[in-house]
């Protein structure tokens, strides 16, 4: 699946409701694609692919740590800063230079996690620039996830159904469409689902 496309296609969601005729296509894959950004928005992430890389922009956390968007792959992978603060990545970094985490693709013990942090060796010769006016990290890599999480697309379905079943109101929906807003945090069993792939969780206590 490629950035964009929906979590679960419109014969997954048939299948899910056990509807067989097409009467309600439309409407269903309307759910999908507006459940899919609902998920999105909640968990701050998105969770296709892309299979060429592109350069994106950041703001490193410490001269030491920077949390970037999620990359699957190092396949064309290209680390870069701007230490002059003119807007030209100059200083290429080398792979001595960085370690990327999470190490081994794990997450409390899940498995197929994208890389999301770039951590400076400290043998090596770059720091991260954390001071001027533009984003001083070039990343250049192929995006997202290598496969969507079966709880993430578990989820998804949870919010396509309710989508479907309140398609004739304009209440109790977040992630906008004819049928209103559709709100994760409104369905317990997508919200348990999401919680390990919130990239900012809200801390209470």
């Amino acid at each position: 699946m490629a950035l964009g496309d929906p979590y679960i296609t419109l014969v997954e969601l048939k299948a899910y409701l056990g509807i067989t005729g097409s009467a309600n296509d439309t409407q269903l894959t309307d759910a999908a694609a507006v459940a899919t950004r609902a998920v999105e928005q909640h968990c701050e992430r998105q969770f296709n692919k892309t299979t060429s890389a592109s350069a994106r922009v950041f703001y490193p956390e410490t001269c030491r740590r920077a949390k970037v968007d999620d990359f699957h792959t190092t396949t064309g992978l290209v680390i870069a800063t701007d230490n002059g603060d003119d807007g030209t990545f100059e200083t290429t970094w080398t792979t001595t230079d960085y370690q990327l985490e999470p190490l081994n693709g794990m997450v409390d013990g899940e498995s197929g996690w994208p890389y999301y942090t770039i951590r400076t060796r400290s043998t090596g010769a770059n720091l991260l620039p954390v001071t001027g006016s533009g984003a001083p990290l070039q990343v250049t890599a192929q995006w997202g996830w290598t496969a969507v999480p079966v709880g993430v697309k578990q989820a998804t379905y949870y919010l396509a159904v309710d989508l479907f079943k309140l398609r004739e109101t304009q209440f109790g929906v977040m992630g906008t469409n004819e049928w209103g807003l559709v709100r994760v945090r409104d369905n317990p069993k997508a919200m348990a689902l999401l919680a390990p792939y919130v990239r900012h969780p809200v801390l209470v206590g």
